[in-house]
């Protein structure tokens, strides 16, 4: 629980006219949320088409736009009428390939890639197998053949994009062009036995289920007997995997009624040429909201973003196979959804929690995986065992996959060493700030034949989204500078003794808290995140028991501290620096709250410096606390209390007096603090050690009379960041329970995360030079997107 203060009932905290100092001069108006408005920040994003066709995009009421894929087409094309089989069921499939040919040879997707020839030639290959059927367009069939030849290269090239399944769908369609269709494809006999070895070889060493996925590669030849466990794995919708070419040839095996079914509604739907995957329109939104979120821009499509997770969550509850039987789209959404407040239990994972079922799969790749790296981040109970194991096993597979090289996408691979070097620390600039300097400008998804997600280019997102990093950045800078006024009006650059933060401890709320609207709560964290390091450092080692004595006694009486006077000059520069922000902040507070916060925002400091006092006396006395004594004084005393709770008046919601003395908002903020106050003693015992302090890790191993070692304290201390940490993501997510907005929710857990960034392997925060790079990118550094 927080400590409570009593402030003596003499002290006048009333809200009066705001900005005289403690000196009574007029002290600077600070930074007003009216210089960087919100309707300036979201003008640019309304004056920009790609605004309204991602609006479109993220509609759920209009039919997604899907490219057409000609290798399912072929296949499509393939199957024969129910009343004769010497006559196409879907003759405007087959004209469609007479009429798209490439006039190299091919029915490529994109014909000029220089990665997609394999892609190509798969796609060409079914095309051909097509025509043949129907005995139709020989001299088509010529030229297609002509550039299978010409590009057989690339079947051993191990630079080129390969669909999922190759080895086994192109010796597949090679061995039915002979032996069922009577096609000399113009290949060495040599490399045609070694495809189909290595195709064989990968049919008996992959399991079935992935197998499955490509089954057009056993159609035909000797797999005939593998068919009646494959139809084991039809959808509801009468498809195999949601894919028309192995639903298709299942067709083709089989005569299955539901698979005709599946696809003659898609025919109907698409008229001619069919899409490599139907249904997608879940993983589609579903994963256009995380892009839009990776990308910063999110906050632009609030009401598009809360209809989509409505609709998916409604999916979600009727165990749509969309969802569920796609690993990647199944823990995106499980993240997405939890992280937004849905109730959805982490034992719809249950199936991934042993590696084993993934690795090695077509459908589950290098992305599926660190989905569910991402999801087993998302525990919000003390112990989820589904989830731990999940990221156990899926942060050693990704590690060993960048070690190894393997991850041949450069921009997937940049995602994965972020994701894997900032657990619980990912702030929303710092990842927008990768994720677009290292975006994949090409479209393409890959699958047995690549797709895209048509209406918006990946171009003009980028573009879209680097303006707008840069907007922001622009504005934080402007901010930045008036901060450092700040700092020299109150002299608090003049303290010898005191860590000077004032860049760091923007950096930290700009970061997470970045929206332009948001100007006075990014200045009320960063300038109670100054002093609060500067009277901690005072508390630590500068201040005298005299003094700190002093600065308590000033700030307990406030408006009528010129009774007691000042002990030292730095206590007089402390108490005016605090006096004076409290008393603009409190000003520009009660403008957006319409009433008078200024006495809590007082006992929030009076909180803070008991608390400190108390360790100082502990100190000095040499008291050796309990346990439960240090930690219930110690979350205090890591002074997040004006940092993170002054802030939360400015985040655009009304927060009665009775709302900030529930025990929800009293949870939240001790949740928060026993992170920070945990995770620091972690990395600073060794250092603490050496100064003859006590904290959470020492004083364990001190307290127990050496019958625990500092490794198994270490690893209590690590259990109970988990357990709060958990507990504190619930309270954020909780919507039912709530009566704390979510925006002021996130700010608790905002700065969690900003504690792991700070103190994942060393204390960050006093060591500067270890985190130069991450503020100079975020602050200083705008994006330099090329032109096209």
């Amino acid at each position: 629980m927080l400590l409570s203060c009593s402030t003596p009932p003499s002290i006048a905290k009333e809200c009066s006219s705001p900005g005289l100092s403690a000196s009574g001069s007029r002290s600077s108006p600070g930074l007003s949320a009216r210089q960087y408005n919100k309707p300036n920040a979201i003008s640019i994003a309304e004056k920009n088409p790609i605004t309204t066709r991602l609006k479109e995009a993220l509609n759920v009421e209009l039919p997604l736009q899907l490219p057409i894929s000609s290798y399912d087409t072929a296949w499509v094309a393939m199957i024969p009428s129910k009343t004769n089989d010497v006559v196409p069921q879907f003759p405007k499939s087959l004209n469609w390939l007479l009429e798209n040919q490439h006039p190299d040879g091919s029915w490529a997707f994109n014909p000029t890639h220089p990665l997609l020839i394999k892609e190509s030639l798969t796609s060409t290959l079914a095309a051909i197998l097509a025509l043949q059927t129907w005995n139709t367009a020989p001299q088509l069939v010529d030229k297609g053949l002509d550039f299978v030849a010409n590009n057989l290269w690339a079947v051993a090239d191990n630079h080129q994009n390969s669909p999922f399944g190759f080895d086994i769908v192109f010796a597949g369609m090679i061995e039915y062009a002979g032996v069922n269709l009577g096609l000399n494809i113009p290949m060495d006999s040599c490399l045609v036995r070694e495809m189909c070895r290595e195709r064989d070889l990968k049919i008996r060493s992959d399991s079935f289920k992935d197998v499955a996925c490509v089954a057009e590669g056993l159609i035909g030849g000797s797999y005939e007997h593998h068919w009646n466990e494959i139809i084991k794995y039809q959808r509801s919708n009468g498809s195999l995997f949601n894919s028309p070419s192995t639903t298709a040839a299942a067709f083709l095996q089989l005569r299955d009624e539901k698979c005709f079914d599946y696809l003659n509604s898609l025919v109907e739907k698409f008229d001619s040429a069919v899409p490599t995957l139907y249904p997608i329109d879940i993983y589609s939104h579903v994963s256009m909201l995380d892009n839009l979120k990776k990308l910063g821009i999110d906050r632009h499509f609030k009401e598009e973003f809360d209809t989509v997770l409505d609709d998916v969550y409604r999916s979600w509850t009727k165990g749509s196979d969309e969802i569920f039987l796609n690993t990647e789209c199944c823990a995106m959404t499980f993240r997405l959804l939890r992280l937004n407040g849905y109730q959805v239990s982490s034992d719809v994972l249950s199936d991934y929690d042993n590696k084993e079922h993934l690795l090695h799969s077509y459908n589950n790749d290098t992305k599926s995986i660190l989905e569910l790296y991402k999801a087993s981040q998302t525990s919000i109970f003390q112990i989820e065992p589904i989830l731990d194991r999940i990221q156990q096993w899926t942060a050693s597979h990704l590690q060993q996959a960048l070690s190894s090289g393997s991850i041949q996408e450069s921009s997937l691979q940049a995602e994965v060493d972020y994701a894997l070097k900032h657990p619980y620390a990912s702030l929303e600039r710092i990842e927008s700030k990768n994720y677009i300097g290292n975006y994949n400008i090409d479209n393409n998804q890959p699958h047995k034949a690549s797709y895209r997600f048509l209406g918006i280019d990946n171009k003009d997102l980028m573009a879209y989204s680097s303006k707008d990093f840069n907007f922001c950045q622009a504005i934080h800078q402007k901010e930045l500078e008036q901060l450092e006024g700040w700092v020299k009006k109150y002299e608090i650059n003049s303290l010898k003794f005191a860590r000077q933060k004032i860049r760091y401890a923007y950096f930290a709320v700009a970061s997470d808290i970045f929206q332009p609207h948001l100007t006075d709560a990014r200045a009320a964290w960063a300038q109670n995140s100054v002093l609060t390091t500067v009277v901690d450092d005072f508390f630590d080692f500068a201040g005298s028991m005299e003094e700190l004595l002093n600065l308590i006694d000033l700030v307990e009486r406030w408006d009528s501290h010129s009774v007691v006077g000042f002990k030292s000059k730095d206590v007089e520069i402390l108490f005016n620096a605090i006096y004076g922000t409290i008393n603009d902040t409190a000003a520009k507070a009660q403008i957006q709250q319409g009433r008078c916060v200024k006495s809590h925002l007082i006992d929030i400091w009076i909180t803070l410096l008991r608390s400190m006092l108390m360790e100082a006396e502990w100190a000095e006395n040499k008291t050796v606390p309990t346990m439960y004594e240090y930690l219930t004084n110690g979350y205090v005393s890591f002074a997040l209390g004006p940092v993170v709770q002054i802030p939360l008046y400015f985040m655009g919601h009304q927060l009665p007096k009775e709302v900030v003395q529930t025990q929800e908002y009293n949870n939240l903020f001790m949740h928060m603090s026993m992170i920070g106050r945990l995770t620091n003693d972690q990395v600073s015992v060794k250092r603490e050690g050496a100064q003859g302090k006590l904290n959470s890790v020492s004083l364990q191993v001190a307290l127990s009379r050496g019958s625990t070692t500092e490794e198994e304290a270490q690893a209590h201390v690590s259990r109970l960041i988990e357990s709060h940490r958990g507990e504190l993501l619930r309270m954020v997510v909780d919507k039912k329970d709530s009566l704390i907005p979510r925006s002021c929710k996130d700010l608790f857990w905002t700065m969690s995360k900003v504690l792991h960034l700070f103190y994942m392997t060393d204390d960050a925060y006093s060591s500067p030079s270890k985190m130069v790079s991450a503020v100079d990118a975020i602050i200083d550094q705008p994006i330099i997107f090329p032109t096209y």
